[in-house]
């Protein structure tokens, strides 16, 4: 009876590991395409004629929708800072050398220049966003 109960956890435990050792292999593939999503009509000011010292950027605003099951592929910021804030939904974001952060409604962040990720939507529910950037015209 001992030993079933020590195969049974042993079993249990070797499951575990190899789960929780598959995260970093995802990681190392991320998707570089967009699927289920949908980015809305872009909105955007000509910063140069607003702001000295900014010629030939603009700002932009998005509304930003990703079904569950949805990904936004591997890009970067290189250029374009943004900030975002989520209305509706859950956001999975996978930034490269920072590791798996969650993102919740109600929430905003900021994306640097020196920022690479995906995201993706693991909810059961479509995810929502409002998304700003800085971008060259």
């Amino acid at each position: 009876m001992h030993s079933r109960t020590l195969g049974r956890t042993a079993a249990w435990i070797l499951a575990l590991a190899l789960a929780v050792g598959l995260e970093p292999a995802i990681g190392q593939t991320p998707p570089t395409e967009n699927k289920g999503v949908t980015i809305g009509k872009p909105t955007a000011i000509d910063l140069g004629s607003q702001i000295e010292g900014v010629q030939g950027r603009a700002l932009r605003v998005r509304v930003i929708t990703v079904e569950p099951g949805g990904v936004l592929g591997l890009h970067n910021h290189k250029d374009r800072p943004a900030v975002a804030y989520i209305i509706q939904g859950a956001l999975t974001e996978h930034r490269e050398g920072s590791g798996v952060i969650e993102h919740h409604a109600g929430e905003s962040w900021s994306v640097s220049t020196d920022v690479t990720h995906w995201e993706e939507n693991r909810g059961a529910q479509p995810l929502v966003l409002i998304a700003a950037d800085i971008v060259k015209q």
